[in-house]
């Protein structure tokens, strides 16, 4: 037997019908796991996952599911090593808020852990601690990050699900290099906590799935407020069941198209491909697109010392002397931090992050600007496993902080956005991004059901074994 290759709720269907078990799938997983050549996971608890296979309740949303648990996530018991050497004996005395209740309520298995970018602060997935991982359309391809390790199993077939944060495109990012789904959604949907530290103020939590009712019946189980997070939202109920009813609302909806969002420099011939995509969206849903101004002030400067901070906190007195055993870019963003953090940067950090709020403020006003923005999630289709961050992106010369412009908009402001699978270049995934206001997920969602429908996307990498 190998893994499921459907999406996660498929398998609650065929562990309800008694066509598949838990403990055969779990099985399943880890004898594909151990064939791998991904590097998708880094730790296993394997007597503890089959124990909690075996007596599953497949009543549950997600009753029996193994799933991924990105190495950023806390899981009591577990390595909590921020995929660092530095930390690499750190263990976790608590489980996360979303894994509690997607354990509790959901009746998921944890089936491991998946390989992050370090810190999670870049989108490669290659770190000291634990090498390279790949992405399964092609080997030696970056599945992104820093949620790489589960965008890498779920497109290559090991698990349907896995955990993912979303801090600066972190899930967007990784699900538009792999082929899947993935919602960011308003901050606060989920909450961060137990032991919550805020940071700059920018992370989601969720999922990366093959499929958008997979993400909706996520967000059902993991969503509402928790006083350990005070800044976490009020439950939402009816997900999944919502799913395809708000098509009326999204007929006329005003919709700008931006190739250049957050000062982005895009590949021209990927971005030929994701604006046909586009348009065939807004033709589905009768949508119509507008001509406004989508400029945003930079950011890139204020939002590297802002996630620096958090960097410091985590590494403490162990920096300067772990140095040698951190990422380049790791080392690169605790210098900057130690130079040119003061009183007068963090007025700077504040001062971007207002304009960039009223700047989205006015582009999505309710009254007379937008409904939702499209624009690609990343620059170009997935670069080199090892790194380093690109530079050049369709021929032209953009920097390597041209990474992640087109994901921080929505990290700063706080709004929601997906990424949609929309085809392929060069035999590589490409993704098309949705901005939409603060607490319109039920639209995104539908806005990406009808792209599923009508344009269905592969559920795993061509070439992964189908399930049998």
């Amino acid at each position: 037997m190998t893994p499921w290759q459907g999406d996660a709720c498929s398998l609650v269907d065929e562990f309800r019908a008694g066509r598949r078990s838990p403990a055969e799938e779990l099985a399943a997983v880890y004898a594909a796991i151990d064939a791998s050549d991904l590097n998708a996971f880094c730790f296993l608890p394997r007597e503890d996952a089959t124990a909690a296979a075996l007596s599953a309740d497949v009543s549950k949303p997600f009753g029996g599911v193994p799933i991924g648990v990105k190495e950023l996530d806390r899981v009591a018991g577990w390595p909590y090593t921020h995929a660092s050497v530095a930390l690499r004996d750190d263990i976790s005395d608590v489980t996360t808020t979303q894994l509690d209740r997607i354990v509790g309520a959901g009746g998921a298995v944890l089936a491991g852990q998946t390989t992050a970018s370090e810190f999670g602060g870049v989108n490669v997935t290659r770190t000291v601690l634990h090498g390279t991982t790949h992405n399964p359309w092609e080997h030696g391809r970056t599945p992104g990050g820093s949620s790489g390790g589960s965008a890498a199993a779920v497109a290559g077939g090991l698990v349907t699900l896995a955990t993912g944060g979303d801090g600066g495109g972190s899930i967007r990012i990784p699900t538009g290099f792999t082929g899947l789904f993935g919602l960011k959604s308003t901050f606060g949907r989920i909450p961060l906590g137990p032991l919550t530290t805020y940071g700059n103020l920018t992370l989601t939590v969720g999922c990366l799935s093959r499929s958008v009712r997979d993400a909706a019946r996520w967000f059902d189980v993991a969503n509402g407020h928790d006083p350990r997070d005070p800044l976490s939202l009020p439950r939402v109920e009816g997900w999944e069941a919502g799913l395809g009813t708000h098509l009326e609302e999204l007929r006329g909806a005003r919709v700008a198209i931006a190739e250049d969002w957050g000062g982005a420099v895009v590949s021209p011939m990927m971005w030929d491909l994701l604006e046909a995509a586009a348009g065939d969206l807004i033709r589905d849903c009768g949508m119509v697109r507008v001509e406004v101004d989508t400029t945003l002030p930079r950011m890139g400067r204020a939002w590297s010392l802002s996630g620096g901070i958090g960097l410091q906190a985590a590494l403490g007195e162990r920096w300067p002397a772990c140095a040698p055993d951190l990422t380049p870019e790791v080392r690169a963003a605790m210098d900057a931090v130690g130079n040119d953090y003061n009183a007068r940067s963090r007025a700077m950090i504040e001062n971007r992050r207002m304009e960039v709020n009223e700047a989205m403020a006015r582009l999505f006003d309710p009254a007379d600007g937008i409904d939702f923005l499209i624009t690609a999630s990343n620059p170009d289709v997935a670069f080199e496993a090892d790194g380093p961050l690109p530079a050049v992106f369709g021929g032209i010369k953009a920097g390597r902080g041209n990474n992640g412009r087109l994901t921080f908009p929505a990290n700063l402001h706080g709004n929601p956005a997906i990424n949609i699978p929309a085809g392929t270049l060069d035999a590589l995934p490409i993704g098309l991004q949705v901005n939409g206001r603060h607490f319109t997920e039920p639209l995104l969602l539908d806005l990406a059901l009808t792209a599923e429908r009508n344009r269905p996307w592969p559920l795993v990498a061509p070439g992964v074994t189908a399930a049998a």
